[in-house]
């Protein structure tokens, strides 16, 4: 693609610059931050102060590491189910609708099963809280498929859906007797929750988020299947010239990213709430989305730049007493996503200057 511009054309990079995948979301972060500081200027507060805060309420203290960690679970858990999506080009937006999907089919495991005291909860637990967001995943999947029909608007809608399917069950039949007529279920027995890590809050799902950062990366890049991934999004026609079943690959990669959303989401309920309830998710799903492109959809990466959105979060909170509103982490997530897009402009395209066609004399004749 070549687009010309006042004597200059865009055109896309044979092979894009190896340093650029490190150089751009370095100052892709630096320029969110130096724009985020202008709204703090112009908002009357210094935003050298605001950001010292934010840093040492992520890392000043051993309970502020903590805390980001717990936060950085869910993130990297759907950070890893959205990017799987990512990398076929299927645009998985409803990263947040399978999550409450996820913790919604844990908890009526939990809430079913709440005298019992086997093993076996905690498993069934995960089980079907992935195949809740799996299935979530494949109701848009399946049009995909086999109709063409553009992904980006019904994974967001059902977004919504599943949020007010939850708020329905905690404000209605799900909803705690004993809880003061707040909007949550009664909580879960010990059987239904998660291990923690010593007098932390840090669970289980740590493990569960690292597991799958190492088998992403083998399936992506050392398996027949994840050849086939990286092929149907690169090149559908060399696909489907290869012989590989695209529609098959969709289903299945949307399966599967939803089923790992759906992960966080009962993660989310047995390791840190102990109940459904409303409000469970701050936007994980939607935070995953940055944090996949930030980390240019690498498994490993999406740990280190979830942690980071971890501290994002959790100073976020701590600069509140500062009078400092909380919106103003959800624009720095929104400026580095802004940022991150058009570092991934400069990554794959160029500006050169354009060459003009001479003629020869006889053709001038």
């Amino acid at each position: 693609m070549m687009t010309v511009f006042s004597g200059y054309v865009i055109e896309k990079r044979l092979v894009p610059s190896s340093t650029s995948f490190v150089i751009v979301p370095l100052v892709s972060i630096i320029l969110a931050l130096l724009v985020g500081a202008v709204f703090l200027v112009l908002s009357g507060h210094n935003f050298w102060e605001v950001y010292k805060v934010m840093f040492a309420g992520a890392f000043g203290s051993i309970y502020g590491i903590t805390e980001t960690i717990v936060k950085a679970i869910p993130l990297t858990i759907t950070g890893l189910g959205v990017a799987l999506a990512f990398r076929m080009q299927l645009w998985n937006i409803g990263g947040e609708g399978q999550l409450y999907m996820g913790a919604f089919a844990a908890t009526w495991v939990a809430l079913n099963f709440s005298d019992a005291e086997e093993w076996w909860v905690l498993p069934l637990m995960i089980t079907l809280g992935m195949l809740a967001g799996g299935l979530w995943a494949l109701v848009p999947a399946i049009p995909r498929a086999i109709w063409g029909v553009n992904e980006i608007i019904t994974t967001l809608m059902l977004n919504y859906v599943a949020i007010f399917w939850v708020d329905y069950l905690v404000y209605g039949p799900w909803k705690d007797p004993n809880g003061y007529n707040f909007p949550l279920t009664a909580p879960f027995s010990p059987a239904a929750i998660l291990p923690v890590l010593g007098h932390s809050r840090i669970h289980a799902g740590l493990f569960f988020g690292l597991f799958i950062a190492l088998l992403f990366y083998i399936i992506i890049y050392h398996t027949r299947w994840g050849y086939e991934i990286r092929v149907c999004g690169e090149s559908p026609d060399a696909a489907r010239y290869a012989g590989i079943n695209i529609n098959k690959n969709i289903l299945l990669v949307m399966f599967v990213s939803g089923a790992v959303c759906g992960l966080a989401g009962m993660a989310e309920v047995s390791g840190i709430a102990h109940r459904l309830q409303h409000g469970l998710s701050t936007g994980y799903g939607y935070t995953a989305i940055i944090i996949a492109w930030l980390s240019r959809l690498h498994p490993f990466v999406i740990i280190v730049v979830a942690f980071l959105f971890g501290a994002l979060q959790v100073g976020g909170y701590i600069v509140q007493t500062s009078g400092i509103p909380s919106s103003m982490v959800a624009m720095l997530q929104g400026l580095l996503l802004f940022f991150v897009l058009g570092g991934e402009l400069l990554t794959n395209y160029r500006i050169a200057r354009k060459t003009p066609a001479y003629s020869s004399g006889d053709d001038a004749s």
